[in-house]
């Protein structure tokens, strides 16, 4: 988890998320669970200034900086540091209210993986949180349709 964070970093967090950033959901491969599937939550912010992202990157205390030609991104990918940072932006946040509501639910709500169900459930919100994001609709894949597709192989 994070740094203790003062209300207004909390704000302006809030604001760099709702103007340059992403809450996204996607399905990976993961051998420990019962269907090799999960679903993963990232948060990101991407900027032209090396300086801030690595600024962010030093008051949260969490996520990981990545180089693109001429952006930098800062990206959290630990399943309690995003729910730790979406918890803490959420009562600021506004354009982005309703994708954190969503991530924050299938953090929150321990899904049991090993049910077919509860897993095809989680697919379902994932592919809710990914419909919001404007750059995802193109290549995005059908999460609840992988999610059965795995699921009818290994039964």
């Amino acid at each position: 988890m994070g740094k203790i964070l003062s209300e207004v970093k909390r704000a302006y967090l809030a604001g760099l998320i709702d103007g340059d950033g992403a809450i996204m959901a996607c399905i990976e491969r993961h051998n420990e669970k019962r269907f090799r599937l999960r679903v993963r939550i990232s948060v990101k912010i991407t900027l032209s200034s090396k300086e801030e992202i690595e600024w962010i990157r030093k008051i949260t205390g969490i996520g990981r900086i990545r180089n693109n030609r001429r952006t930098f991104e800062w990206i959290v990918r630990d399943k309690k540091d995003t729910e730790w940072i979406l918890s803490m932006i959420k009562p600021y946040t506004h354009l982005k209210i309703r994708q954190a509501r969503i991530a924050l639910n299938i953090l929150k709500h321990s899904f049991d993986d090993k049910d077919k169900k509860s897993l095809y459930k989680k697919a379902l919100l994932a592919d809710t949180l990914s419909s919001f994001n404007i750059r995802s609709k193109n290549r995005r894949k059908n999460f609840a349709t992988m999610i059965k597709e795995s699921i009818s192989r290994n039964d």
